[in-house]
């Protein structure tokens, strides 16, 4: 590696070690559940070095790394397992915004979004409009200098924590669904907008159904033009499916995996140490290393001509290996799988039984198994592939 790059490793390294906030870090030892400002306080630190919008241009905030520092970054980050920024206003809108936006919403939004002040969801999915989103129902009407909105929105994650959503709403009726679709920002705060809890299988609260009705949204939050929000729509999805494939993630969450190798064991006690175990163990590294270089060909065409396709290749497989290797995990894990298997209250404080590296292997397993949907579904993203590479 080029020396500079491995300075520049170092330098992240010991920033990490230096400044990352010791209750935070108890907090995930112990698999407690992280709060509104467990998040904030590693996304504020990496704003006050400047270095939590990589992809950012320097003009409204980036560091200016190049694309194997911010590959970097992300590799030192997962290793040491630190919270993750959300990507709703960091990766999703803030390129819409500084692509699209108007000069005033650049200099309102980007400053906010940088320090953390304001914390984004993303309004796409509805519960008819899915995979399929242009098939979306919420309405828009513009009265005056004001549009109305009424809808609903589900799987909308972390909107309980957010005082900000982006949203795709239908402002007109056209022959072809894509159109008539506009791009609203919406305070959250609103009179009218209500965030309902969804309870995911493993007792998690992180997503949520929002309902807007007879919201009044001032005419400057629109994003472009009236009726052409699926531009923006698409730009959007291409930068979350790259992020999605969650390659670092994946690296570090093998190393785990192999880390406990010698030690794990099944239900009955029997050894998955074995060269049957070891082997499922290889073939995902292997499928993993080649996403590496994938993925390094990947940014590399970013720079010249943006997302394209491409980001739907690295969705696909990114999430195909993040949810093996916790097929694996989960496997390995045994017994101690059960997601409601707890302690006797006074037993043990945080009520886990088990080696350590089964902690919250159950819920985060069952977790993983949105990867495939959300961002656009895997069958989704073949379609997209077919027509944008195959031309079929």
């Amino acid at each position: 590696m080029n020396t500079d790059y491995q300075t520049f490793r170092q330098s992240v390294r010991d920033f990490i070690a230096d400044h990352y906030p010791a209750e935070l870090r108890a907090k995930q030892d112990r698999g407690a559940d992280l709060e509104r400002e467990d998040f904030l306080a590693w996304h504020r630190l990496l704003a006050k070095q400047g270095w939590v919008a990589p992809s950012w241009p320097t003009e409204w905030g980036g560091p200016g790394w190049d694309k194997q520092q911010k590959l970097i970054f992300a590799e030192e980050c997962a290793l040491a397992d630190t919270v993750e920024i959300l990507p709703f206003g960091i990766d999703m809108l803030g390129p819409v915004v500084y692509t699209f936006g108007s000069h005033e919403q650049k200099n309102r939004f980007l400053p906010s979004i940088l320090s953390g002040e304001d914390w984004w969801c993303q309004g796409y999915s509805e519960p008819g409009a899915g995979s399929d989103l242009a098939a979306l129902g919420t309405r828009a009407e513009r009265v005056g200098d004001h549009y109305i909105v009424n809808g609903q929105k589900t799987w909308t994650t972390f909107a309980h924590f957010a005082n900000w959503g982006f949203f795709l709403v239908r402002t007109s009726h056209e022959t072809r669904k894509q159109d008539g679709i506009s791009f609203l920002l919406i305070d959250m705060r609103s009179p009218g907008v209500t965030v309902r809890p969804i309870i995911t299988l493993g007792g998690e609260h992180d997503v949520n159904e929002v309902w807007l009705e007879n919201v009044k949204v001032p005419v400057e939050n629109l994003v472009g033009e009236e009726g052409k929000g699926w531009t923006c729509a698409k730009f959007l999805l291409a930068h979350e499916r790259t992020g999605i494939a969650g390659v670092a993630k994946s690296c570090r969450d093998l190393e785990k995996l192999k880390r406990h190798l010698p030690t794990i064991g099944d239900a009955s006690g029997k050894d998955l140490a074995e060269p049957f175990f070891r082997r499922k163990v290889s073939e995902v590294e292997i499928e993993l290393k080649a996403l590496q270089h994938t993925e390094l060909r990947v940014l590399a065409q970013e720079v010249k001509a943006g997302p394209g396709p491409e980001s739907s290749m690295l969705k696909i497989k990114g999430t195909e290996i993040r949810q093996r290797i916790w097929e694996l995990m989960f496997e390995a894990a045994g017994p101690y799988t059960a997601p409601y298997f707890r302690a006797p209250i006074g037993l043990r404080n945080d009520g886990h039984i088990g080696p350590e590296h089964t902690r919250r292997v159950a819920s985060t397993y069952m977790n993983q198994r949105k990867l495939s949907i959300f961002g656009g579904s895997n069958e989704i993203q073949r379609n997209i592939i077919s027509k944008a590479v195959l031309g079929l």
